[in-house]
This record gives C-alpha cells, sequence and structure tokens, in this order.
C-alpha cells in the first residue's frame, strides 16, 4: 500500500456491552450507554481524515496462530446471547481489505509472530456494533485482527509496534475492547463502583505516561494494579489496548473518553494526533 507519510492516530475503544446501542433501556435512569454512543459518534470527525481501511483487533477473537481475516465481503458474527431479536438483524456491509490483510501477515511473520489467513469468520460485535456508529455508511473498509491465545500482554505490544508502519499508509489501528469489563459486578442504577475507579485511574495514568518506554513496562504489568483482577478476571478486553499502544510507537498516550456504564468507570485511549 501507498499513501500519505502523516502518521494516522491509533485507538482503544470501548465498544459497549452487546448490541447496547441499538435498543431500549428500561432503566429509572437514562440509557447509560448514551454518553460513549455519542463519543464514537464523534470520532470519524476527530480522525483528521478518512483512512483508507481500518484494522481492528477485538477481545471477542483469540486464535494460535494470530488469524486475519482476509475476506473481500465479511459476514457479520452476531456473538451475543439473550438480546432483543431485532439486535441480530443490524447490518454492516463495510467491504474488506485482502491486500491489507496480507501485508498484516507480512509484517506479523516477518516480526516472528506465526499469523494464518482466515476466510470464513465473520466480523463480531466487538467491531460492527461500534463501527456502525464511527462509520456509519459502511464506506471504510475493515480487516479483523485476532489475538494471540494466551494473552500476554508484551507479545501484544509487540505485535502493535510490528503493524505501527501500517500508520503512515492511512491505516487507522484500533483496539475494540473495554477498559472494565467485570460483567458479574453491575448497577441497574448506574452507581459508583469504587473499585473500578480505582483500576481506571491506575490504567489512565499507566497509558498517558510521559515515554513509551514507561507506558509499555507499566503495562505489561497491568495485573499488579488496584483492583487488577476485580477489573478483568479475565483479560481479553484489555489485550487490544496493548496492540493500540504498541502500534502507537513513540506517540504519547490520551485520555479519550471518559463515563460510567452500568456503573463501570469506562476509559478510552489515544495514541498520536490527528494529522494537520
Amino acid at each position: 500500500m501507498s499513501g500519505p507519510t502523516s502518521a494516522l492516530p491509533t485507538l482503544y475503544i470501548p465498544h459497549g456491552g452487546g448490541p447496547c446501542f441499538y435498543m431500549e433501556w428500561e432503566y429509572p435512569t437514562p440509557n447509560p450507554w448514551a454518553g460513549l454512543a455519542s463519543w464514537l459518534g464523534a470520532l470519524a470527525a476527530s480522525i483528521g481524515r478518512v483512512p483508507k481501511a481500518v484494522l481492528v483487533v477485538s477481545g471477542h477473537w483469540e486464535e494460535d496462530p494470530i488469524a486475519v481475516n482476509v475476506q473481500e465481503r465479511p459476514a457479520l458474527l452476531y456473538d451475543y446471547y439473550g438480546f432483543p431479536e431485532h439486535t441480530y438483524h443490524l447490518q454492516y456491509p463495510a467491504p474488506g481489505a485482502p491486500a491489507l490483510a496480507r501485508e498484516v501477515l507480512e509484517l506479523l511473520r516477518a516480526a516472528g509472530f506465526p499469523a494464518r489467513e482466515e476466510s470464513r469468520r465473520g466480523l463480531d460485535h466487538g467491531v460492527f456494533v461500534p463501527f456502525k456508529l464511527i462509520y456509519p455508511r459502511a464506506d471504510v473498509p475493515i480487516v479483523q485482527l485476532s489475538l494471540q491465545r494466551g494473552l500476554d500482554p508484551a507479545a501484544h505490544l509487540a505485535i502493535g509496534a510490528a503493524l505501527e508502519p501500517l500508520r503512515r499508509r492511512d491505516v487507522l489501528i484500533v483496539g475494540s475492547g473495554m477498559s472494565f469489563h467485570n460483567l458479574h459486578i453491575a448497577s441497574i442504577e448506574n452507581a459508583r463502583i469504587p473499585e473500578s475507579e480505582r483500576f481506571d485511574a491506575w490504567l489512565t495514568q499507566a497509558a498517558c505516561a510521559p515515554s513509551p518506554e514507561r507506558r509499555n513496562a507499566e503495562l505489561v504489568r497491568w495485573a499488579l494494579a488496584p483492583a487488577a483482577r476485580f477489573a478483568h478476571p479475565r483479560e481479553e478486553h484489555l489485550m487490544p489496548l496493548m496492540v493500540a499502544a504498541g502500534a502507537g510507537g513513540l506517540d504519547r498516550g490520551s485520555h479519550a473518553f471518559s463515563g460510567r456504564m452500568m456503573g463501570w468507570q469506562i476509559s478510552g485511549f489515544r495514541f498520536g494526533e490527528a494529522p494537520r
């Protein structure tokens, strides 16, 4: 691929709970996901230009070796359960980008990561649910990358670093997860969950550290953070942050989103600025 020399930023976005943005909520307080939906809807304008393609890694796909979706027209994978019937008919017909997918494979293999093509699995809800808000016309090609089974944070930082050159080829690299992901702890009144705030404060300080070396060193040790295993009994929704941070290279992180949903304090992060 060829493209502009100014690098696009990388992003870590919260993707919400299932199809949460596309259903009615009967809470005694306003829809707890409304603030996140608004931020996702404004995200495209903040990026600086429309990318040629998006490379997204979701917390809902793990493989060994790493897999990359090479389909020209990926279907959707409705991998959520117990939601209203209409949410299983959501559509997001974004094209794939097979040439980009194969370039991703080459970069990963050159960095020492075994990787394979995936030609059957659809885009999961960690992709199409937020991107229906980010690029609602489904006119930006999307390639989905899996996490590496084992969920090693240092490995995912290195995966991101291997993909950093794509930023200067007009590819937007996005990690899609949730900065707090303990589904057994929730408040239908959206009341504060203090442990989520403790972990969020630590995560924000780590992701926005003044140097990439310090940032990466802190993120590798995430499990030692305050309330870490309360926030992430299993860390698959945090690993997309590692990929985004690794692809951020020398760019400092910034706190791009903050909100409370279901009582959980949730954050999104950005590495690098919009091209000028």
